[in-house]
C-alpha cells in the first residue's frame, strides 16, 4: 500500500479554524491549540448569550410600557391587569412598539381599558 500523507487534511482544517478567532489578539489568533480554545470559549458565549438576550428584550419591552402607561396615569401592573381583563390580547413586544412610534394609538387603547373597567 503506498504511504498517505495527510498534512493537506490537517492544514486546511486548521486555517479553517484559524479564520473562525480572526479578530483575537495575539496567540490566540496565531497558535492552533490556544485558538482552538479561544474559538471554543468564543462559541459557548455567543450560545449563551443569544439565549440571554430574550430576556433583555423583554425587560426593554416591559420598561417602555411602564413608562408610557405612567405618562398616561397607570402603573404597569395595574394596566397590564386591566389589559387582560378587557380581553385585549396584545403581546409585550407589540405594545412596547406602539408605546414608542405611534403615541396617539397607545393613548388610544389606555382610554379603551379604563372604560371597561
Amino acid at each position: 500500500m503506498p504511504r498517505v500523507k495527510r498534512g493537506v487534511t490537517t492544514h486546511h482544517r486548521h486555517k479553517k479554524m484559524l479564520a473562525m478567532v480572526k479578530g483575537q489578539r495575539e496567540a490566540r489568533r496565531t497558535l492552533y491549540r490556544r485558538a482552538h480554545e479561544a474559538m471554543l470559549h468564543s462559541l459557548s458565549y455567543a450560545y449563551f448569550h443569544r439565549r440571554e438576550r430574550k430576556g433583555d428584550m423583554r425587560k426593554l419591552w416591559v420598561l417602555r410600557i411602564n413608562a408610557a402607561s405612567r405618562a398616561r396615569g397607570l402603573k404597569y401592573g395595574q394596566f397590564m391587569n386591566l389589559l387582560k381583563r378587557s380581553g385585549i390580547g396584545l403581546n409585550r413586544k407589540m405594545l412596547a412598539e406602539m408605546a414608542v412610534r405611534e403615541p396617539e394609538a397607545f393613548n388610544s387603547l389606555v382610554n379603551t381599558i379604563k372604560e371597561k373597567a
